[in-house]
């Protein structure tokens, strides 16, 4: 692991990114940021009224983030952002060197349940599906873990940080 991660926490809305992503940067000691708080009013509205948000809606949004993680780079920084398209993280990695993913996957059943216990969010459970549709996960050549998330954040957590101290050991 280097000494200054750079890590996007990443997956559908319910899949505990926040919780994990800020766990992580406790741990690791560095800048934690959650991608939600970036989001435009005029992003907030559209999906608080139940429409998902399309790449034009994103783009911005996405620039802003990358342009976060750059600032963060000397120093490390997790950042926990929904990142479901292999485009949006394409994005982010063009704005960053050594950035790394950790993609919290589910089965649609658990993050239904988590959703369902959590209040207070812009975004309905109504567009979980269309999350879903839209996921891309990470592909073999994207510098990243999945891990399932149908486990306590602890369990999550440690199993993240075994997998990348075993992975900086072997490079």
């Amino acid at each position: 692991m280097t000494q200054h991660p750079l890590l996007v926490v990443m997956g559908v809305s319910g899949s505990g990114k926040s919780t994990v992503g800020a766990a992580i940067a406790q741990r690791l000691q560095v800048a934690f940021a959650d991608a939600d708080d970036f989001h435009p009013p005029e992003n907030i509205a559209k999906m608080a009224s139940g429409r998902p948000l399309d790449d034009d809606d994103r783009r911005p949004w996405l620039e802003t983030l990358g342009d976060w993680l750059a600032e963060h780079e000397p120093t490390g920084a997790v950042l926990s952002c929904s990142a479901l398209k292999r485009s949006y993280r394409d994005l982010l990695h063009s704005r960053t060197h050594g950035l790394q993913l950790l993609h919290l996957s589910g089965t649609p059943e658990v993050i239904e349940a988590r959703l369902a216990g959590r209040a207070g969010h812009f975004m309905p459970a109504s567009l979980l599906r269309s999350q879903f549709t839209a996921l891309e996960p990470l592909a073999s050549d994207e510098p990243g873990t999945t891990i399932d998330v149908d486990q306590d954040i602890d369990a999550i957590v440690d199993h993240y940080l075994a997998s990348t101290m075993a992975r900086s050991l072997l490079t």
